[in-house]
């Protein structure tokens, strides 16, 4: 039978907790989440057990993150579903504040990363987000004091913001990036996929297959100017609205013109419907 994860929703009882698992001597992980977990996030699970003894998985819905027009309000929350999905995979704690606990009355400092924050990927899009993402990554890891967290690849400009603002503000936190998972027919596991209609469900593995087919032309030596906008057509004609499709370095996210400049990671972003996808892939 599995157990369920304590629950914390108060700073007090998180750290007694997080207290009594560090008196026994054993490495705690973090997995920070939104909530409304898949396959995706047990996943990541998974790994952080692989890199310490106990395991946290926070599941807070970070207004700082979403702009006005959004869907903070409409996005997908399903907290005794998830606790269930976690207790089965052995998960220690789950730490669940509320709005009012993580920004509390009177709450007035913002974090505004720099880096691969500002390199013209989904910060040209939404310039509120990393500053929302920043803050609140900061506050749960200095909350929680992990020796590890673990962030999936599927936001990758977000897991290069949290690396570097972890070792900026030394932070003492091992940022791990967990694989993206995948549905059967390649497309990126997400919180936000429920809102596809069944046909843009059909629609949306073209993404991937996409950046694959990219991918595999630039690491034969096609040129990557050329294949990106091939690409960018291909996505277009697919019936998505593209907001970005681009070829950066694999570390620090800057433009790249060439294999022979570094690791390149192709990145996507684009909406069909209503819903808004990203993805990834590197070049290899």
């Amino acid at each position: 039978m599995s157990r369920r994860p304590r629950v914390a929703r108060t700073i007090p009882a998180l750290r007694r907790t997080i207290a009594r698992l560090r008196r026994r001597g054993e490495k705690v992980a973090l997995v920070p989440t939104m909530g409304a977990l898949h396959d995706g996030h047990l996943a990541l699970v998974r790994l952080a057990r692989r890199r310490a003894r106990y395991v946290v998985v926070s599941i807070f819905v970070n207004p700082a993150q979403f702009a006005p027009h959004e869907d903070f309000a409409s996005y997908p929350r399903s907290f005794d579903d998830d606790v269930a999905a976690l207790a089965k995979v052995g998960v220690d704690v789950v730490w669940a504040p509320t709005v009012e606990v993580m920004y509390p009355h009177g709450f007035a400092s913002r974090i505004a990363p720099g880096g691969p924050a500002k390199v013209g990927l989904e910060d040209a899009f939404r310039p509120h987000f990393f500053s929302g993402v920043a803050t609140v990554v900061s506050k749960l890891l200095i909350q929680c004091a992990p020796d590890a967290a673990v962030f999936g690849e599927k936001d990758f400009q977000q897991l290069k913001v949290v690396t570097r603002m972890a070792r900026d503000l030394d932070l003492g936190v091992k940022v791990v990036g967990a694989a993206i998972v995948r549905e059967r027919d390649g497309l990126a596991m997400s919180s936000r996929n429920v809102y596809l209609s069944a046909e843009e469900r059909v629609q949306a593995p073209l993404l991937q297959r996409v950046l694959k087919l990219c991918a595999e032309k630039i690491a034969k030596g096609r040129a990557i100017a050329t294949i990106l906008s091939e690409g960018r057509e291909a996505i277009e004609r697919g019936g998505f609205a593209l907001d970005y499709l681009e070829a950066r370095h694999a570390e620090t996210l800057a433009p790249i013109g060439s294999v022979k400049e570094g690791p390149v990671r192709l990145l996507v972003a684009a909406r069909l419907g209503t819903t808004r996808l990203i993805d990834n892939i590197g070049v290899t």
